[in-house]
């Protein structure tokens, strides 16, 4: 069986051709491209020209120089010039304050020449796996800033002139001063997320990341891997090292969806991060600091759930320093022009229809109606009516709006799409947007739910 090779670029700085001899030698075996170079001038062209990840560099070139200063030099120069890069610094001479030094300056990891095999790839694997967790963070920041900029554009306040919604605004902004943990609670579809985020926009964070995590739709099984991380080999799927959430939104903010939902198992397991900070990833027996805004959602009852004996206490008061209602659509139907026009127009631009418009009926039938999927429930209706409809005006079937609102089982339409999102909106309703007893009431496992509420835009 071939021996695996991790990818990382690794450079190799001494004047001693011997030991790059025998550096190349042994790593060639573990990694895929090891580069050596005699000439610490021609280590910036190296740089250039080879895609370096990680150098390990001398620090004494000149022939009985044992300061190690030229070293520092170019391990300066490199972090200037390219901060991405890992470094390891070598040398003959164990001098603690020259490695405290170096370390200071950026360095990775300290190795003593002549080194032991063993530590010198424990070393260089350490920087691979770290070089491949800082891309992966790249990776999610990246994808959370465009996420961000979408949603900003969208959504450059909170829509809203109730009084409700005023408040509501009112509130996140107060909040987001803080660095407290915060409970979001509401009925699925009044906009949890979008309170969370506005909360991080606010904030003193609001330049980090912001990590979204629907705690219902995690397996109990890949609870650990997904919110700890883990390390290469500590289960049979791990063929690499991966970070979890927690560590990726290190800094920055992290949303916890669906709290409610979290098996009281598991609960004590997010309440020893929430309370320490630190996260021990799969696999590991290092602790990792994390210094992250917590905030929860849910549409449960958490209070009632811990007297039942559902939900931890102590994780609850955890969570909820400070407690946000976000209020039902029918609780504000002053907004309801001001959102569907809003969703209006992002409709029009997107299936080329600029000339649709509300007529003062369907607006009067659109305030009317209950909407118990609150505004994820209107933005749905009107994309829908938004391709339907022709000429200038949206065309909106209100017989499905008054089925639902009134509990009519008499359909006369038979479209089993439609009539499967009304059975779903009369499963939340009736448990007040409890998804695990609505997927009960509706025969049907909690997972599968979640899925056709993503199909119908719920």
């Amino acid at each position: 069986m071939a021996q695996e090779k991790f990818d990382s670029n690794i450079l190799i700085i001494d004047d001693d051709v011997d030991i790059l001899t025998s550096a190349e030698l042994f790593l060639e075996d573990n990694f895929a491209h090891v580069i050596t170079e005699s000439n610490p001038k021609k280590l910036i062209s190296q740089l250039v020209h080879h895609n370096i990840d990680i150098v390990l560099l001398d620090m004494n070139f000149r022939k009985g120089d044992v300061e190690g200063q030229e070293g520092i030099y170019w391990l300066e120069k490199i972090k200037t010039e390219y901060p991405e890069i890992v470094v390891i610094l070598m040398t003959a001479f164990g001098d603690i304050d020259l490695a405290v030094q170096g370390t200071k300056k950026g360095a990775f990891d300290f190795i003593l020449k002549p080194w032991k095999n063993p530590k010198l790839l424990a070393s260089l694997i350490s920087a691979h796996r770290f070089i491949e967790n800082q891309k992966e963070k790249t990776r999610y920041k990246n994808q959370s800033d465009a996420l961000n900029e979408s949603i900003s554009k969208d959504y450059t306040q909170i829509i809203g002139n109730s009084p409700a919604i005023n408040q509501l605004k009112e509130t996140l902004k107060k909040v987001a001063e803080t660095d407290a943990n915060v409970l979001l609670l509401g009925e699925n579809g009044t906009g949890k997320e979008l309170a969370a985020r506005e909360i991080h926009r606010l904030s003193n964070r609001r330049n980090e990341i912001f990590i979204s995590v629907d705690m219902g739709a995690i397996s109990e099984t890949l609870f650990e891997s997904e919110i700890f991380g883990h390390v290469k080999g500590a289960f049979t799927d791990a063929k690499s090292d991966k970070p979890g959430r927690f560590e990726l939104a290190h800094k920055g903010t992290i949303f916890l969806d669906e709290i409610g939902n979290l098996p009281y198992n598991l609960q004590a397991k997010l309440l020893t991060i929430l309370q320490n900070r630190k996260v021990t990833k799969v696999g590991s027996a290092k602790e990792i600091p994390v210094d992250v805004r917590v905030i929860c959602a849910t549409n449960m009852p958490l209070k009632e759930m811990v007297e039942k004996g559902e939900f931890r206490q102590d994780l609850f008061y955890r969570i909820n320093t400070f407690e946000i209602h976000n209020p039902r659509l029918k609780e504000r139907t002053e907004d309801i022009p001001l959102l569907a026009n809003h969703f209006l127009n992002q409709f029009k631009l997107k299936y080329n229809k600029p000339d649709l418009k509300f007529t003062d009926r369907i607006m009067r039938q659109l305030k009317n109606y209950d909407w118990p999927g609150n505004i994820r429930e209107l933005k749905n209706i009107i994309e829908r009516a938004t391709v339907l409809s022709d000429g200038n005006t949206v065309h909106i079937d209100m017989n499905i709006l008054s089925q639902t609102a009134k509990g009519n089982k008499d359909y006369t339409n038979l479209n089993l799409d439609e009539n499967e999102k009304l059975l779903i909106l009369k499963a939340l309703e009736k448990h007040q947007g409890n998804i695990t007893k609505a997927a009960q009431e509706l025969g049907i496992q909690r997972n599968a739910l979640y899925r056709r509420l993503e199909k119908h835009g719920l």
